[in-house]
């Protein structure tokens, strides 16, 4: 399988010196597996990393009353820069999600998701190389709802222009810095034509500054439908936050599912580097997690520090453990563990 052209992303608000300070969540489940083998990975290259172990999570809330001390978001705004595994959220009970409590603590304001076809990972479709950029500040994410009457629950969805704007341009300029020919604007302006109008005005503004690239809009449904029937039309998509967390999953699923997809959430001070699958309780400890999530965030986060060199290294044996197919974990049809994979990548390097 022919390598992808190597991303660049939009340049980093921090662009620390070796050795990296980093700081490390670990997170919920097989959190500490996948990233504790990321760990493992990255320090192959021989890149000197500082790793500042931070805690959150439901094991914090006996200690700290909170399952995001303010401790873990210091260091994140010391470092610039964190690594993190996944971190469980309950589902209608419990405490808020700690991963969009940390966005909004950091304003981490751009989601950024690529997704491509990786040799060896059997999907109904190939040549899908698709990145979509989520609006990662405001929407329904805002948490603004309240009790109108018993029975009946009202949802605010707030869109700016500041936040439209912004992701706008983060876009184009992800585009722009990776030769990228297109990209599709997502909304639903033919109902909500307030705020998704309003989204799609700052989108035009910004694309009229980049005449190189093609920019479309598409309706959220039919873009659904067509993301599963034409996947290889779509190149960078941009948009709002909820059809982003929708979209970039169903993206993923093309490809694999959320355990071979990376991701960054991006801010003017600080980016947090994750992956965005589940934290898996029920495998926690077995020893044969996937960490290739994790890793895929680490090679975006190599290529931040401008370690383009290493990062090349730790894809391309990536790439060739794939094309083996002998050191597949359970998730792809495998039977390798977590050490199995992590041992199979660190020689491919050598």
């Amino acid at each position: 399988m022919t390598m992808p052209a190597t991303p660049v992303d939009v340049p980093a608000p921090v662009a620390p010196a070796a050795p990296y300070t980093v700081t490390l969540i670990p997170g919920d489940g097989i959190g500490p597996e996948v990233t504790d083998a990321t760990v493992q990975i990255l320090e192959a290259t021989g890149i000197s990393f500082v790793w500042d172990r931070q805690d959150a999570g439901a094991s914090m809330i006996p200690m700290y009353g909170t399952a995001l001390p303010e401790s873990v978001v210091s260091a994140v705004i010391k470092s610039g820069v964190a690594l993190k595994g996944p971190i469980a959220t309950p589902v209608g009970e419990g405490f808020t999600s700690v991963n969009v409590a940390l966005r909004k603590r950091l304003s981490l304001y751009a989601n950024v998701r690529p997704a491509r076809n990786l040799p060896g990972v059997k999907t109904p479709f190939s040549g899908i190389d698709i990145v979509v950029v989520r609006e990662n500040s405001e929407d329904l994410y805002s948490g603004i709802e309240h009790v109108v009457v018993p029975g009946v629950v009202e949802s605010l969805k707030i869109i700016t222009e500041k936040a439209s704007t912004r992701i706008a341009r983060h876009a184009f300029e992800y585009a722009r810095l990776n030769n990228r020919k297109k990209i599709t604007g997502v909304h639903k302006a033919n109902i909500m034509k307030l705020s998704d109008g309003l989204f799609l005005e700052c989108c035009r503004k910004v694309a009229r500054e980049y005449p190189q690239i093609e920019y479309t809009e598409m309706i959220v449904d039919n873009c659904c439908m067509q993301l599963v029937t034409k996947p290889q039309q779509f190149d960078v998509m941009v948009m709002e936050n909820l059809y982003g967390d929708i979209i970039s999953d169903l993206v993923s699923g093309l490809v694999g599912g959320l355990g071979v997809t990376g991701s960054a959430n991006i801010g003017e001070d600080a980016t947090v580097y994750e992956a965005v699958h589940g934290s898996a309780p029920d495998i926690a400890g077995k020893g044969y997690a996937n960490p290739t999530a994790v890793l895929m965030s680490g090679i975006m986060m190599l290529r931040t520090f401008g370690e383009t060199d290493a990062a090349n290294r730790v894809e391309k044996a990536l790439y060739a453990v794939f094309t083996g197919g002998k050191h597949f974990t359970r998730d792809l049809g495998g039977t390798a563990g977590t050490a199995d994979f992590v041992q199979a990548v660190i020689a491919a390097m050598e």
